[in-house]
């Protein structure tokens, strides 16, 4: 008797013990690009996946920081972009989240107001290049409890060099003669 219980104790020890591992699996991230929007600027994005965190980096040969990686995607379609996560919040036109396209750099609240970026790729998906602790450039989702809670907007980057550049600087317009 005491042989068939310790038996059929440790034989549901090992159902629990496979069951507790399949419920920790985490599903995979679809990283499929929605049409739409700036799907390049998304694809360009995915292809740096696994590029190693280096704050400052701007380059695949040195790595990446957030914003460098948001530079450096764009800068590669030619369009300049400001380099701090904060002017680039600043300076690029805000978009309703609801509305954002693949392309769109979503801006989160890390350790102060736009401290943090990443570029938008659809369902719910975003690349960017977290800190140093996770290491590398990666795909996120906006749904995970830690960027949802710090998601804070959405800017969409577009090519200034079709705008008058004339009084940009004190947010006017000026005729040209």
């Amino acid at each position: 008797m005491l042989y068939y219980r310790a038996a059929l104790s440790l034989s549901l020890l090992v159902v629990l013990l496979l069951s507790g591992c399949s419920s920790t699996q985490k599903a995979p991230i679809d990283t499929h690009v929605v049409p739409g929007g700036n799907s390049r600027a998304a694809l360009d994005a995915l292809q740096l996946q696994g590029h190693p965190y280096v704050y400052g980096g701007k380059s695949p040969e040195e790595g990446f920081d957030c914003s460098g990686l948001v530079v450096y995607v764009y800068n590669r379609q030619g369009l300049k972009l400001p380099r701090t996560t904060r002017s680039l919040a600043q300076q690029l036109p805000p978009v309703r989240p609801e509305l954002r396209q693949p392309g769109d750099l979503l801006f989160f609240h890390t350790d102060k107001p736009f401290s943090h970026v990443g570029i938008y790729v659809g369902n719910d998906n975003f690349v960017h290049a977290p800190s140093s602790r996770t290491g590398h450039v990666m795909v996120s989702n906006l749904q995970q409890p830690y960027w949802r809670a710090r998601f804070i907007g959405v800017r969409r980057p577009v090519d200034t060099r079709s705008l008058s550049m004339n009084g940009s600087e004190y947010g006017v317009c000026l005729a040209s003669n």
